[in-house]
């Protein structure tokens, strides 16, 4: 019961808790660099959200590779700083009104 009172003890057990913290933000951090989702599934990242952005402008040109590059580095960027809808939950929620059927 008195070593649960040391001070020295608490502020080794605080500082062990800060470096684990650190740790688990590094490892977040390297994620979100590498453009793996968090929580979340493929159809959230931005390498898919660019490439269907790459996709779409290659039909719209005569030139498919140029189009599909120009098109996922767009795609990227936009879905890195702007606020892009879920592709997978409007996806979702499409499939669950047409299984409801209309009203």
């Amino acid at each position: 019961m008195a070593n649960d009172k040391d001070p020295l003890k608490q502020l080794k057990d605080l500082a062990s808790l800060k470096d684990q913290l650190e740790g688990i933000q590094k490892k977040v951090e390297n994620e979100v660099q590498a453009g793996i989702p968090q929580g979340g599934s493929l159809l959230q990242s931005p390498f898919l959200k660019g490439f269907v952005a790459g996709y779409i402008v290659s039909r719209l040109r005569s030139t498919a590779i140029l189009g599909v590059v120009l098109g996922t580095c767009t795609g990227m960027y936009v879905a890195q700083n702007f606020d892009v809808p879920n592709i997978e939950r409007t996806l979702k929620e499409y499939f669950q009104s047409l299984k409801k059927g209309p009203k």
